[in-house]
């Protein structure tokens, strides 16, 4: 159980230092924005906070420096410079660094203890060492403010952890200081549940606490120390006093009313002992009807909250967040789930058209709806924006224009716009290797970009938008575009192109795809072996997308990836060749038309076909794939439009839409050209999805040989 903790502790610290290092990018922009400070301070408290409840004490320690640094920041006792966002994103590397470590495990301090004394040397120092001293100051915590005072609010809070919580490594003292940490606390134990001798669990813990906290922090700072023990504890937090809520000559509640308002003491009770002209709270405890420990609780929320008394803004208290965390996982084992479940219905739908009873197909149409719709929901759930991928490569552009000496702002757009968990995690490298090369090769130095009458200052663009079922993402650089005749030249030496060949810009741009092409004139630690472009190509051909490339000399260069939505079930045309199904991606597919024994013989012996005027290059699959059947007189040939250029692909007959699940091929037929996987159909057979990027290749390099 400990060890799912600590994995549950690492899942959220990564979320945390990921929303750490975005909020740190954007304070850059805008170094006053009191919000992402807060941010910052937020995301390191809790780092810390749950570091030492699960025993990671380097983490603690470390993130401790940082926080209090920025609780300076946050208490305008420090401004914000790129050197302390510097150093402090070097901290949040520091910390992923220590949470990959084993708890226990000896760690290499030396990077951190380079950033504590560079982040000490930016705290300014109230008073000079001594002559001849080498010791550097501490960092102290600033005093409080006149307006942090005056914000404090009293909080009520019943800590009752679950008796096995000592089982899962949580120590609750540690929360319970966590809590004296935000402001002045009074804390009383409660021994009221500890069980007879004979029944009692040494491992299970009994006491449970009521503590009373002023504090200027707000509730959610409260709830943020208990956050990675809220699902097994009993955690009531109750705001008691806040401006207006006490007047002040009238003093705080009676004892009786705190017992009541807790649920300790019923009204009846109450009204009962009143009765009698005893001390209140002697008399619950003589009638057995409160504990003695509760009536010391009462009486020290009402001794704490009026000497607390001053003035306070009320806040309303934050709500609670609707959403729960499902391990992937899960979400993978429901799309399988749901895909068999497509499959299964194509096979009912098939049947009950077959037999042709009414109530039969009506059966099946409504279990069509529910599954599409089962199916629709399932693939939304694992649909994520974007733009959690694009808040990573800010950091890329930031490290990599200080290692080049170049200067690159980073701008983005759609990052709202979402797609499926296994697509973003697929896309992260090939985005990786374009903005690497957009900020090697494309944007100019600061003084090559004057002299063309540029701004020193290089623009990377990273955007998203949907596209019917797919979706493009597009990254543009104001560079200095790029090579035509450099390009040429080098594909010439390479055997890649004819010498004489006439080729499109767009054809001679997409040379840099090749294995190993590099116009790098050295090799540096960004660039120039030749290695991550093809690496992008095979990436984004394994997610069953395209890349289209334009560039204008002296302006720069625009890549754009069309990508599906999802990987798991897509919308398809069926098609048949012979006894065989086929699969063609329905998102590439514009039109179907007849092609005729006619036709056949007067393109004499060519491939093309005349659609309205246009000429359209043809495959003939049944050629392709050496399909010996019997060729019907009447053909249909499926046009697809691919890297913005119309190619048919000629079956014997089109069966229709078709919502197909992918299944992966084995081993054996894995490499097979053409192919990306295959589905099955209602019957049970299996149809063939074609890659109609690759088989385009093939025959290009077919005809060129």
């Amino acid at each position: 159980m400990m060890e799912q903790a600590i994995a549950t502790y690492r899942e959220e610290a990564g979320e945390l230092l990921a929303e750490l290092e975005t909020s740190l990018l954007d304070l850059e922009e805008t170094p006053d924005d009191n919000d992402l400070i807060n941010r910052v301070f937020r995301a390191m408290h809790t780092i810390k906070g749950s570091g030492a409840m699960f025993g990671f004490e380097e983490i603690a320690t470390f993130t401790h420096e940082v926080e209090t640094v920025f609780d300076m920041v946050r208490n305008g006792k420090m401004t914000v410079t790129k050197r302390l966002l510097d150093l402090t994103l070097q901290s949040r590397d520091h910390i992923t660094y220590l949470l990959g470590c084993a708890i226990g495990e000896g760690v290499d301090r030396s990077a951190g203890d380079e950033i504590i004394a560079g982040l000490r040397q930016l705290v300014p120092r109230p008073e000079m060492p001594q002559k001849g001293s080498t010791e550097v100051p501490a960092i102290t915590l600033p005093a409080v403010s006149e307006e942090e005072l005056a914000n404090e609010s009293t909080w009520r809070i019943r800590f009752r952890p679950a008796p096995n919580i000592l089982l899962c490594g949580t120590n609750p003292i540690s929360l319970i200081n966590e809590l004296r940490g935000l402001g002045t606390a009074h804390v009383v134990a409660q021994f009221d549940e500890i069980p007879q001798l004979a029944d009692l669990v040494p491992e299970n813990l009994y006491i449970y606490w009521d503590i009373i906290l002023t504090t200027s922090s707000g509730e959610d700072a409260i709830k943020d120390v208990f956050i990675f023990v809220e699902d097994d504890c009993d955690i009531k937090i109750e705001l008691i006093d806040s401006s207006g809520l006490i007047d002040r000559e009238e003093g705080y509640k009676k004892l009786g009313d705190i017992l009541v308002e807790r649920g300790d003491l019923s009204p009846v009770e109450m009204k009962k002992v009143l009765m009698l002209q005893k001390r209140f709270g002697e008399l619950l405890v003589e009638q057995g009807i409160v504990t003695p420990e509760k009536v010391q609780s009462a009486l020290v929320e009402q001794q704490h909250v009026k000497s607390v008394r001053k003035e306070r803004s009320e806040a309303p208290p934050a709500e609670a967040a609707a959403s729960i965390r499902v391990p992937a996982e899960r979400l993978d084992q429901l799309i399988n789930l749901v895909g068999e479940m497509v499959t299964v219905q194509a096979h009912l739908s098939q049947v009950s058209l077959a037999g042709g009873y009414s109530t039969f197909i009506a059966i099946s149409e409504e279990v069509e709806r529910l599954t599409n719709e089962l199916r629709d929901t399932a693939l939304n759930i694992r649909m994520l924006p974007i733009g959690s991928t694009f808040s990573k490569f800010k950091r890329l552009v930031r490290d990599l224009s200080n290692e080049l000496g170049k200067e690159i702002e980073m701008e983005t757009f759609g990052a709202e716009t979402e797609l499926d968990k296994t697509v973003i995690e697929k896309l992260n490298d090939p985005l990786v290797h374009i903005i690497r090369n957009s900020i090697d090769h494309g944007i100019e130095m600061p003084e090559a970009r004057r002299a063309a009458g540029k701004s020193p200052v290089g623009k990377v663009y990273l955007g998203a938008e949907h596209s019917g079922d797919s979706v493009l993402v597009t990254i543009r650089d104001d560079g200095a575009g790029l090579d035509r005749d450099t390009i040429r030249a080098k594909a010439v030496e390479r055997g890649l192109l004819s010498a004489t060949a006439d080729v499109s810009d767009r054809e001679i741009y997409a040379q840099i795809f090749a294995p190993g092409f590099s116009t790098a004139a050295k090799v540096t630690s960004v660039s120039g072996r030749g290695v991550g472009m093809d690496v992008v190509k095979r990436g984004i051909e394994g997610l069953r997308g395209s890349i289209a490339v334009d560039s204008v000399r002296g302006t720069g260069t625009t890549i754009t990836l069309k990508i599906p939505l999802t990987l798991a079930i897509i919308d398809s045309l069926l098609v048949k060749i012979g006894k065989d199904h086929f699969v063609l991606p329905l998102a590439a597919v514009e039109e179907c038309i007849e092609l005729t024994s006619d036709d056949v013989k007067n393109s004499h012996g060519r491939n093309l076909a005349n659609v309205r005027g246009a000429i359209v290059p043809y495959i003939p699959l049944r050629q392709h794939f050496q399909i010996t059947d019997q060729r019907p007189e009447i053909e249909q040939i499926v046009i697809a439009d691919i890297h913005g250029t119309k190619v048919g692909f000629v079956v014997d007959s089109v069966v229709g839409e078709h919502q197909t699940v992918i299944k992966s091929l084995g081993k054996v037929y894995r490499d097979v050209k053409g192919i990306s996987g295959a589905t099955i159909l209602g019957d049970g057979t299996v149809a063939l999805i074609l890659d109609m990027n690759v088989l385009l290749q093939n025959i290009e390099q077919m005809e060129n040989s």
